[in-house]
């Protein structure tokens, strides 16, 4: 038995009372330590390391967990990982209690009570890859894709589809239950009746979330839903579609930092399925693990993106300001075709970088020496510190500054002076629902709370500071800033349409720019896989960013220093917690040698282990 206890890494063996029922993920309580304690069976029918006279008995049958496939899983994840599977079981189980199903035909187990693995996968403990159908199809942004993912459900059984955007949920579970959309001369085809539809989504209510839990587990469904889906107990996988499938929101925040994508690639190798994954521009990882890749036609493709202009700034002295003229000519016809606009920048506040007007020298804390940043009530706060001030030239003295790198609070401003008669409204963390306003400002969080509207439809969308994308120190930068391009287009509609992204750069020749202006993302594609394959980045080496307590970090650090496999970048001071960043030669011997190197380090204090970390 596995304790439902995340600090607790090791099993128990407990004796199974007489009458008693359970199979390898039943959720049971148990005793230990003087108290009962809630935990799944990961093994039955094992020789106990513990004299028998001496085994504890099972409390209580709580009800059903995962099946043995997902407890299986669990394990591979926890080491992918590096943690415990309680998270992934946690995940992988109902939110509210679930009655056992009746007796029926037993899976065929190994010594160990497992269920046994389909033909062809691989064990819990294996670190090798099996064989497994991997699809990459790419799908331009503004082109629907219901049709798309209707064709690649599998043809019985059940299919899992992991959708990053939940409020596209309803749109694509409709499109996917209902009659296709038929061919010129064509007659409707009839929807299978038995094939069942399934929202399985962890913003749901735990009535909603078990309920749907329950209907997976009976088989034959169509599983839609975010990326805790890829975890659901469907018995009959036949097929996983994976939307967006380098959406960060298909990444865990929290560690252990798994992503859907890797999950979902893991089990249908166990399950003999195959994986499909969709995406307008595919990520590194989804290309070197596919064995297989579909595209439209170029004219259909180029046709999914919308027009893109590109403003080249190059000629202009720096600190001229984020509102160039092509921009607001831009604003200035949205607004004469009754559209809406959006402007982009992503940095928060009022402004990230001053000058004094008088002098010339950078706003800085007096007692760290960091940059400054303005805040909405016009005072001046250290980001290092925490420290304000007044907003006094700490050289001269004097109280006029000038803003380097302005922040969305300040641009809105701006928006708003140059076109006095529309309506320009800030879009915030803290603003609750966005308005109807003629143009929004904000960061990229914009793109994702919006939704498309048919009565006053967006068809501008403009990039203020691209370059703070396409040159941020990140490994995936460019990746990241090809996903915003995709969001934005989305928006914004097809080449044929009325629609344009403005992108403001120095940039004008780089690879991602040149993609999106000519809907082919093989361009950046092309780029971004020769950087990653050059610096050992994954998917071609392994990555992870340890943080925390300045002991746990330190003796992660000297721990590592005994194996050759792996190089330790590292450990820096951030604020009160340390963080370092560990490279090796590919995930498995990352996974390996930090599986044997953490839980010690973990016992000198808090410590956060980032496996192939979006953002540094």
């Amino acid at each position: 038995m596995r304790p439902d206890l995340p600090a607790v890494d090791r099993l128990f063996d407990y004796e199974i009372p007489d009458g008693t029922e359970v199979r390898v993920g039943t959720i049971v309580r148990v005793p230990l330590s003087g108290r009962s304690v809630r935990g799944w069976v990961v093994a039955v029918d094992v020789v106990a390391a513990t004299a028998l006279e001496r085994l504890r008995a099972l409390k209580k049958v709580v009800g059903d967990g995962p099946p043995p496939d997902l407890v299986e899983l669990a394990d591979w994840a926890a080491w992918r990982w590096v943690a415990t599977p309680v998270p992934f079981l946690r995940v992988a189980s109902p939110a509210l209690v679930v009655p056992l199903p009746p007796p029926g035909p037993p899976p065929a187990s190994s010594p160990d009570g497992r269920a046994e693995a389909a033909p062809g996968a691989k064990p819990s403990g294996s670190r090798s890859d099996g064989p497994v159908e991997v699809t990459v199809h790419r799908w331009p942004p503004a082109t629907p894709r219901a049709e798309l993912v209707r064709r690649l459900l599998a043809p019985s059984g059940s299919t899992i589809v992991v959708l990053a955007d939940g409020r596209r949920t309803p749109a694509l579970l409709k499109a996917l239950t209902g009659p296709p959309a038929p061919a010129p001369g064509d007659a409707p085809e009839r929807p299978p009746r038995d094939r069942r539809p399934v929202v399985l989504r962890a913003d749901r209510t735990d009535g909603d979330r078990t309920r749907a839990w329950i209907a997976a587990r009976a088989g034959n469904a169509i599983v839609v839903g975010g990326r805790s889906a890829v975890w659901a107990p469907v018995p009959d996988l036949g097929a996983i579609i994976v939307l967006d499938e380098g959406d960060e929101a298909l990444k865990e925040e929290r560690a252990p930092t798994w992503h859907a994508r890797e999950v979902a690639i893991a089990r249908a190798r166990r399950a003999g399925a195959r994986v499909e994954l969709v995406s307008a521009a595919p990520t590194v990882e989804a290309t070197v693990v596919a064995n297989a890749s579909e595209r439209p036609s170029r004219p259909t493709e180029r046709e999914g993106w919308p027009n893109v202009d590109v403003i080249d700034r190059r000629e202009e002295p720096p600190g001229t300001g984020l509102l160039s003229g092509a921009l607001a000519d831009a604003f200035r016809r949205s607004l004469d075709r009754g559209e809406r606009a959006i402007a982009l920048l992503n940095r928060t506040g009022r402004a990230r970088l001053l000058a004094c007007v008088n002098c010339g020298e950078l706003t800085r804390c007096e007692f760290c020496g960091a940059a400054v940043i303005e805040r909405d009530d016009s005072t001046l706060e250290c980001p290092r510190d925490a420290t304000t001030r007044p907003m006094v030239c700490v050289v001269c003295h004097a109280t006029r500054m000038k803003a380097i790198r302005p922040g969305v609070a300040r641009l809105a401003d701006d928006v708003a002076s140059l076109l006095p008669r529309a309506t320009v409204v800030e879009v915030s963390v803290k603003t609750e629902e966005i308005p109807d306003a003629d143009i929004l400002v904000g960061t990229e969080a914009v793109l994702h709370r919006i939704s498309p509207s048919t009565a006053r439809p967006i068809r501008t969308i403009a990039f203020c500071d691209f370059d703070q994308e396409l040159a941020a120190p990140r490994p995936r930068a460019a990746e990241q800033a090809m996903t915003l391009l995709v969001r934005a287009a989305r928006l914004v509609g097809p080449r044929s349409g009325s629609g344009r992204l403005l992108v403001q750069t120095r940039i004008p020749g780089h690879d991602v720019i040149e993609a999106a202006v000519r809907g082919d993302p093989t361009v950046a594609l092309v780029a971004e896989q020769a950087r990653r394959e050059a610096l050992g980045d994954p998917p071609f080496g392994g990555l992870a960013e340890a943080s925390g307590a300045p002991a746990a970090v330190t003796a992660l650090v000297e721990a590592l220093g005994a194996f050759g496999e792996v190089t330790v970048l590292g450990p820096i001071e951030v604020g009160e917690t340390r963080r370092a960043l560990i490279r090796a030669s590919s995930t498995a011997t990352l996974s390996d040698v930090l599986g044997q190197t953490v839980a010690p380090a973990r016992a000198r204090g808090r410590l956060r282990i980032d496996v192939d970390p979006v953002r540094l």
